[in-house]
């Protein structure tokens, strides 16, 4: 009954702060990308299976770029999150092009995962440690009875907000037994000295956030169920947004993940990784991000040709 975790990797976003498809922009030698790095840990951890979510536009340059090479390596799939994916009955709103959120993305991949499943965004560093224990979890918990069992990977929100503008963090409460209690999806967040603070009008007014805090980079352990779940929980999204905010109104993760609890038919145990994060939400983010590369690969952490000799 205990099937291999595998791994889903949301790649659909076109990267629209960045400017370009930087899922695919190279940041150690050899053309090593970001995912590169990842896949790699999560090989190292454990993973066997990857499925890329993905864009139709993109297809032939994701497999061109990424996924062709890979393949050698792990079980590659592949699943599209369209807009026109949508249950029995509902439409595309007129003029809607923004994707419908990471809830949606996970649900792109409902025809190829059947098990429990990490969840990571593409662009994003998450370091070895972060694979490690969210395979180990998933490898050792199944759903209860009466409670699906989860888990998340916290970072400390010093470790994850860039120089060069602000970033989007789920910040996460948990109780006395590292169980997460609620996550607070915080869309506009900057650097602040050594913590950082958040607003939600546009810069009028500021709240501070503790360095120290604990936030979510998207990377769950999660069960079939939260598939179900979220599908099942599709149509109440549908029909709110599209009454209030067709154009950009997106189905969270996070936003189920915090129904899930409130009604008791989850927990969600709070992981921890003292990795730094890396990614390149800016342009600017990318020589930050090289160097990091550069200084793991030369403690070796990493060999310089990540797939040469695997």
């Amino acid at each position: 009954m205990n099937q291999k975790p595998v791994l889903v990797v949301m790649a659909a976003g076109m990267g629209s702060r960045y400017g370009g498809l930087k899922q695919i922009d190279p940041v150690g030698n050899f053309h090593q990308k970001i995912i590169d790095y990842s896949i790699y840990d999560a090989k190292r951890a454990g993973f066997e299976t990857v499925v890329f979510v993905i864009k139709h536009e993109i297809e032939d340059l994701f497999k061109s770029a990424i996924g062709s090479r890979l393949s050698a390596f792990m079980d590659v799939k592949y699943a599209f999150q369209e807009l026109s994916d949508l249950p029995e009955g509902y439409t595309v709103p007129e003029g809607r092009i923004k994707p419908f959120g990471t809830a949606h993305a996970i649900l792109a991949a409902r025809k190829v995962v059947d098990g429990p499943f990490a969840v990571v965004n593409a662009d994003d560093y998450y370091g070895p440690e972060a694979f490690k224990v969210i395979y180990d979890y998933l490898s050792t918990h199944q759903d209860q009875p009466d409670c699906y069992e989860y888990a998340m990977v916290g970072y400390l929100l010093g470790n994850t907000v860039t120089e060069h503008g602000h970033v989007a963090r789920g910040v996460c409460e948990e109780d006395a037994n590292n169980f997460l209690q609620s996550v607070t999806e915080r869309v506009h967040i900057e650097k602040d000295g050594a913590d950082a603070r958040f607003t939600e009008d546009d810069g009028k007014t500021w709240t501070p956030l503790s360095g120290n805090t604990i936030v979510s980079m998207n990377l769950w352990g999660l069960t079939r169920s939260f598939i179900d779940e979220a599908w099942a929980r599709f149509p109440a999204f549908l029909d709110q947004t599209l009454e209030k905010n067709p154009l950009k109104g997106e189905y969270f993760l996070p936003g189920v993940i915090s129904q899930l609890l409130a009604e008791n038919k989850a927990r969600v145990k709070v992981l921890r990784s003292r990795d730094k994060w890396h990614g390149v939400t800016y342009q600017e983010d990318k020589p930050v991000v090289v160097a990091a590369i550069k200084a793991m690969t030369d403690a070796g952490l990493y060999p310089d040709n990540l797939w040469k000799n695997d």
